[in-house]
């Protein structure tokens, strides 16, 4: 396959770099004999299309203590989502690690890694984890903080340690995920202020106030009546 100019930039900008964290990782595999490969697979798998964090924000979203946070969380992987998987992935088309016919192949056999099928560049995975944590910490504040950077970090050591990523291609998701953030939480927080405003027109007040507990419990009574 021919190499995109941005690819050819990446792979030859960053080869040092890259070739030197994902040497480490290979040693650690090595050194472990292998036992923090089923674990590496688990935290990726549990970042596959960002699916734990957009169920995250639709139960979020339930309720109407939690609803702007989830909206905050959906919308900033959306974003992120839409920024690496649509707009540059296929631009760049950069290929995965153990493709390129390099060392990488024979260390990605190593960890029994699965065969991913698109680009490289950004790290999906990374992104949505990245994007989806710090809306979680804008939305919530500092007691999430420590919680967001270990999640966001074990997978993008997760990625790299698989060789299914290189390390610039998680540097660049850890950028979009943030920038997604910022636009979330901005975007949700202006959202909120327009519906507070107009809270006294029926659509408004139903998304500020509408919660799946009180529609619960008004069934279960209506049903202990009848």
């Amino acid at each position: 396959m021919e190499f995109t100019w941005i690819a050819t930039w990446l792979n030859t900008a960053f080869a040092s770099f890259d070739f030197a964290i994902m040497n480490a990782m290979h040693s650690l595999a090595q050194t472990t004999g292998g036992i923090l490969s089923p674990v590496m697979k688990g935290i990726s798998l549990i970042g596959e299309k960002g699916l734990l964090i957009f169920l995250t924000a639709a139960i979020l979203m339930c309720f109407s203590t939690t609803r702007k946070t989830g909206i905050c969380l959906f919308g900033a992987v959306c974003c992120g989502a839409l920024i690496s998987n649509v707009l540059i992935k296929d631009e760049v088309a950069r290929l995965r690690p153990f493709e390129s016919g390099t060392i990488f192949k024979s260390w990605w056999q190593y960890i029994g890694a699965p065969f991913e099928e698109d680009f490289s560049f950004p790290s999906g995975h990374v992104t949505a984890a990245m994007s989806g944590m710090m809306a979680l910490y804008f939305a919530r504040g500092k007691k999430f903080l420590i919680p967001a950077v270990v999640y966001v970090l074990l997978m993008s050591i997760s990625r790299i340690y698989l060789m299914v990523h290189y390390p610039s291609d998680v540097i660049a998701a850890l950028l979009i995920g943030l920038f997604s953030a910022g636009i979330a939480y901005t975007i949700t927080r202006n959202t909120y202020k327009i519906l507070v405003k107009y809270q006294k027109i029926r659509f408004c007040s139903f998304v500020l106030k509408f919660d799946l507990r009180h529609l619960i419990s008004h069934l279960l009574m209506s049903d202990s009546i009848q």
